[in-house]
């Protein structure tokens, strides 16, 4: 049974959304059972590109809260206000415009066992599918000597249609979940 061609695209974009893409790197040399406390880095989320379809106070009010949550739970606790934590925590939300060529091929012949030959010529349909890449970065830095000893990513394509505040809100705590269940380092 062959898949009408418009269902080749969406199948790909669903398999590239089942889960992100996680990356990390660190510092082996520094001793992560130090770290203590975290606070904000100034800015404390930045978006690339600078667009207003992108930045939201809603998102970074998102990630804010779901970093804190994770933070708790790995055992670094906020510095008091106007204090600095032994870490800084910076974050990134960058969305890229990327594209995907897919082709498909239809017709043909085939050979039936017995010599015979059935079919037509054999055709090549090649489509370009745009789409969205979101990637939401998390780095901690040293804050006595402002070093990156952190970083974690997740990468991820973005839907057409992203859902209400609470679906985007689990999308968001889920992300942050994945990226900092690498940290600490092991």
């Amino acid at each position: 049974m062959r898949l009408p061609l418009f269902v080749l695209p969406v199948l790909l974009l669903l398999a590239a959304c089942q889960s992100p893409q996680l990356n990390r790197d660190f510092d082996p040399s520094r001793d992560f059972a130090a770290y203590r406390s975290w606070s904000w880095h100034s800015p404390a989320v930045q978006y690339r590109p600078d667009d207003p379809r992108v930045r939201s106070d809603l998102t970074e009010q998102r990630l804010r809260d779901a970093i804190a949550e994770q933070l708790d739970q790995r055992g670094l606790r906020p510095a008091p206000d106007s204090a600095k934590g032994d870490l800084e925590v910076a974050v990134w939300m960058i969305v890229d415009n990327r594209q995907q060529q897919i082709s498909s091929g239809y017709g043909g012949g085939w050979n039936g066992g017995w010599g015979g030959f059935w079919g037509g010529p054999n055709y090549v349909e090649t489509r370009t599918l745009d789409y969205q890449v979101a990637t939401v970065q998390i780095d901690l830095h040293d804050s006595r000597d402002g070093k990156l000893v952190w970083r974690g990513s997740a990468e991820q394509v973005l839907r057409s249609q992203p859902g209400g505040p609470s679906e985007r809100s689990a999308q968001v705590r889920e992300t942050v979940a994945k990226v900092l269940s690498q940290y600490p380092p092991r």
